[in-house]
């Protein structure tokens, strides 16, 4: 049996009070800059997302997950202005039914909730409008925010995979949290 994941394009129903989950749009260009373009943020994420993060970085990237489809990446968004992003990645083959969870917010939001909130609508979200029966995130050891994120959302941390990432130019291990449905 082959299940294709599917993510509607309209999640406009994802938000609350102070914040909502949306596609990502061209007009997110200047305020993708301006969050993105931090090294505190660059320090935490993939090396894809690159330090210093430009508009024709910005300009690239929403075309680039404007043309996936399902849509898996997401602008958070409070107050009109995208200051973050969310994402989600499923995988292939016998591990079709699984999918890699990320995010990622601008550093004057940190510490106010919105990560955490953030990621327990998303992750509901996923389970109940996707096939997707189990979600998993891979966090630097160092990123103890993060960290707290995952587990104040029934994420568990399974494993530790050690050196398992090459960044700020030493290999790092990483956490591996995980999350049924």
């Amino acid at each position: 049996m082959v299940l294709r994941v599917k993510i509607q394009r309209m999640m406009l129903a994802l938000k609350t009070k102070s914040f909502r989950i949306r596609p990502w749009q061209m007009e997110d260009i200047p305020d993708l800059v301006v969050h993105a373009n931090n090294l505190n943020v660059s320090k935490n994420v993939r090396d894809s997302f690159p330090y210093p993060y430009t508009e024709i970085n910005a300009k690239s990237y929403i075309e680039y997950v404007a043309c996936k489809n399902p849509l898996q990446d997401f602008a958070i968004e409070m107050n009109g202005i995208a200051i973050g992003g969310i994402s989600v990645s499923p995988l292939s083959d016998i591990e079709r039914f699984s999918a890699e969870l990320g995010y990622w917010l601008g550093e004057s939001y940190w510490n106010k909730g919105v990560a955490t909130e953030t990621v327990r609508i998303f992750t509901d979200y996923i389970f109940q409008h996707t096939g997707i029966v189990r979600l998993f995130a891979c966090v630097l050891t160092c990123n103890l925010p993060s960290v707290r994120v995952l587990e104040k959302n029934g994420f568990r941390r399974v494993g530790v995979l050690h050196k398992a990432a090459f960044k700020n130019n030493r290999f790092e291990d990483m956490y591996y949290y995980e999350r049924c449905m």
